[in-house]
């Protein structure tokens, strides 16, 4: 750039060039200059969350007359378009920062004052009034909560609903479609598909209960506790009417945190979620591997469903199409448990007063959020939704499983079993045929015993 296309700012430190054009000051340029890291910004619902937060203390310090009126109006309109978005341009600070935050904070303390600023007609100072009761240790903590909750809530949880709705429907669909189970990858006894989908439902549900259980937890905001959890230079009200604001705003009940030392040293309810969203991805990978298993062929595999043929799958053979949705979400579920153990470390990096990884918390906790939403909508709507079964290939190796001999056990003994099977699988016959010759069990019985249905609902009431 040429020197024209730069200001002159000024901070604590003294001063210092920042383009022309640019809402943030020196404090955040320094930021800029000082971790040419990554190039990854901080997540846009982190940014959110930040800007609903210096909204909240705007409103809630005015009430408090620990701000003038007309600043607080000012602070909170320009916090509200920080909040949707409007200005992202201006948070170029990078995920892998001061561990505090304190740069990403300062970078919308700075954005809002001269938005505010410029439409009071007088100067709004980015620590005097914009961070006005609040410190980057409360406010990067309550941010992480904050984003993470919503994000949770209006993303994650309504996809895996729609996941564990969409696997309830084909398990009705298939539950009179009998198929081989297979244990250790080897032939077993037999169970419908709607039982084995009825299962996948089951984890989809599960991990909707973990992740909302979890959030409890993270709806309890750090602010008020300011630098070290004790509230100095906040008023004593601060960090309740804040949450009171955010919660009439969101329409999530947010409360403060009963002890601030705790959430501002610590960041156990981020990594009490990471662990819940890392048995998501577990699930998810399950899910999408078996899905890979089953549709694998279409001749050399097992052939027994069809996945959504969606994309040519070879750039030289031609005909060839992959399982490429479950493979996204198994990268996907890979992706979040990487993250998992990010979060596990960073969030035992708490040195006494105050947790110095925030940033790289929010980070990948947002992003596991997003992906695992996003992925559970794609499985459920690309793969569940629309995959074919192979009646023919799953009667067809049904009728030569030898394992079927198990439901003789009662009869003939374990070890009689055992020779019948082996000849089976020997002989490639069905294992009807040989229990008829190695038996003294009527056709009647023989019939009964080894029904493949009849076998799939033993044990029930």
């Amino acid at each position: 750039m040429s020197q024209n296309q730069f200001r002159t700012e000024r901070d604590s430190m003294g001063e210092l060039q920042v383009p022309r054009d640019a809402l943030y000051g020196a404090q955040t340029q320094r930021a800029v200059e000082n971790f040419p890291i990554s190039g990854l910004p901080m997540p846009r619902a982190f940014i959110e969350a930040v800007g609903l937060i210096k909204a909240a203390a705007a409103r809630s310090n005015a009430e408090l007359a620990a701000l003038e009126g007309d600043v607080a109006d000012a602070i909170e309109s320009a916090a509200r378009e920080v909040a949707a978005g409007t200005y992202d341009d201006h948070f170029p600070v990078d995920v892998f920062q001061t561990g505090s935050g304190t740069s990403t904070n300062m970078n919308a303390n700075e954005v809002i004052a001269r938005l505010a600023s410029e439409r009071l007609g007088r100067t709004v100072h980015p620590n005097d009034h914009v961070n006005q009761g609040q410190s980057s240790n409360d406010v990067i903590p309550t941010a992480i909560h904050v984003s993470a909750v919503l994000r949770a809530e209006r993303q994650l949880l309504p996809a895996l609903q729609r996941l564990a709705e969409a696997l309830d429907a084909r398990a009705a669909d298939l539950a009179e479609v009998v198929t081989t189970g297979r244990t250790h990858l080897m032939d077993a006894m037999p169970v419908t598909l709607g039982q084995e989908v009825s299962g996948w439902a089951s984890q989809a549900r599960h991990g909707h209960e973990r992740v909302a259980g979890a959030l409890a937890r993270l709806r309890l905001l750090a602010q008020g506790g300011t630098a070290v959890g004790t509230g100095i230079n906040a008023h004593p009200e601060l960090g309740e009417r804040v949450a009171d604001w955010l919660t009439r705003e969101t329409g999530v009940d947010f409360g403060v945190s009963p002890n601030r030392f705790e959430s501002l040293s610590s960041q156990d309810a981020a990594v009490e979620l990471s662990g819940q969203l890392k048995t998501v991805a577990v699930s998810l990978m399950k899910i999408s591997n078996d899905l890979r298993w089953m549709n694998s062929g279409p001749l050399a595999g097992l052939g027994e469903i069809a996945l959504p043929a969606l994309q040519p799958g070879s750039s030289i053979m031609p005909g060839k199409v992959n399982p490429v949705i479950p493979e996204a979400v198994a990268m996907v579920s890979a992706q979040v448990m990487g993250n998992d153990t990010t979060i596990t470390v960073a969030g035992q990096s708490g040195n006494f007063q105050l947790n110095v990884m925030l940033p790289v918390i929010g980070y990948n906790l947002l992003q596991s959020i997003e992906l695992l939403a996003n992925a559970a909508t794609v499985l459920a709507e690309k793969s569940i939704e629309g995959f074919t079964v192979n009646d023919e290939r799953l009667q067809a190796a049904l009728s030569r499983n030898p394992i079927l001999v198990t439901a003789l056990n009662n009869e003939i003994g374990y070890e009689k079993g055992a020779e019948i099977a082996k000849r089976a699988y020997k002989e490639g016959r069905p294992v009807m045929e040989v229990a008829r010759e190695m038996t003294d069990l009527d056709e009647q019985t023989l019939q009964r015993l080894l029904d493949p249905r009849a076998l799939t609902t033993v044990g029930k009431p």
